[in-house]
């Protein structure tokens, strides 16, 4: 592939990316998918993305948004695809097949899909049909995407967040007592990281001491479950649980002992550790990062610094957030 060409498969992947991130709320537990049709002459003629689970994928669409005049030019036409299109009948038909009946004449995809009914299938059969394939395009950005689903489906459990906020010095709290570390902005973010989670979970002394609501006030979205780790809870049910109930993401707010005993038993994929500027000398330690943590990310608000991390263990499939 001549590098004109790669510009201009990344320039249309890009466009995946955008419509994809559209799907975020609905189309869970499925991936979310963006489609791009461009004509010859460099046109987009079509583009969708997978809006909700049970309905068109993100190429059913796109070949839907076509207009009549365009039909023509399918066949000389590329479908850009942000994975892997579908080889399998589930809630809908293969997008595969699909693809292979509109004849156009090239698919690009960023990633294969690592679900096992697909896994490489849905590129085979269209290649099987004469169709050009390229596979890889932002591979990463991809991949990053649909970090939850991959981990849910390779992992056999939801994709799992740390959060937690420290006072410069490490600590918690301030002596024991509650202490605001985040501003006004930042708790606006921690609502938005909630909408974004299918449940949430504290411990039970965290619950006991301060009554959280754990829901979404400061964003638009749904609340994530509501979950206590308490007496006769293990963590291991839990995440079994929200896997059977195919839930992808868990989001651990705390305390201390909760977030440490997932460190522990080496259950997270993310941590997302936001630091204010203030001192207090004494308090409830916050935990120390693990050596496997690898940072991926920081933003600064309002003078507190959020640090992201990722599991080096998933570094090679997610490498920086989307």
């Amino acid at each position: 592939m001549n590098n004109n060409q790669l510009l201009t498969d990344e320039k249309f992947m890009r466009r995946c990316l955008q419509l994809a991130r559209n799907g975020r709320q609905n189309a869970k537990p499925n991936p979310m998918v963006g489609a791009v049709i461009v004509s010859p002459d460099g046109r987009i003629i079509g583009e969708g993305y997978h809006v909700r689970c049970g309905e068109g994928h993100a190429e059913v669409n796109a070949f839907a948004s076509v207009c009549p005049e365009d039909e023509a030019l399918l066949h000389e036409s590329t479908i850009y695809v942000s994975l892997e299109p579908c080889s399998h009948f589930g809630k809908t038909p293969p997008c595969a097949d699909l693809i292979v009946r509109k004849g156009v004449r090239r698919v690009v995809c960023g990633c294969i899909d690592p679900f096992a009914e697909v896994s490489g299938r849905g590129v085979e059969r269209i290649r099987k049909a004469g169709i050009e394939v390229t596979v890889g395009v932002l591979e990463q950005e991809c991949l990053t995407l649909n970090r939850r689903f991959i981990v849910c489906n390779e992992r056999d459990r939801p994709y799992i967040t740390l959060k937690w906020a420290q006072t410069a010095d490490g600590f918690l709290d301030d002596h024991g007592r509650a202490l605001p570390i985040s501003s006004p902005f930042t708790k606006m973010l921690s609502h938005k990281l909630r909408a974004e989670n299918d449940a949430i979970l504290v411990g039970r002394v965290t619950e006991e001491r301060e009554h959280p609501r754990l829901n979404v006030r400061e964003w638009s979205g749904p609340d994530p479950e509501r979950i206590v780790l308490g007496h006769g809870a293990s963590v291991t049910g839990i995440l079994a649980r929200l896997y059977e109930e195919k839930k992808q993401s868990l989001l651990v707010e705390g305390g201390a002992q909760t977030l440490q005993s997932f460190l522990d038993a080496d259950l997270w994929d993310e941590l997302r550790v936001e630091t204010a500027p203030i001192t207090v000398g004494d308090g409830t330690p916050a935990p120390s990062l693990p050596d496997s943590a690898v940072p991926t990310g920081q933003q600064i608000y309002d003078a507190n610094v959020i640090r992201w991390y990722g599991h080096e263990s998933s570094m090679g499939a997610f490498r920086a957030r989307p």
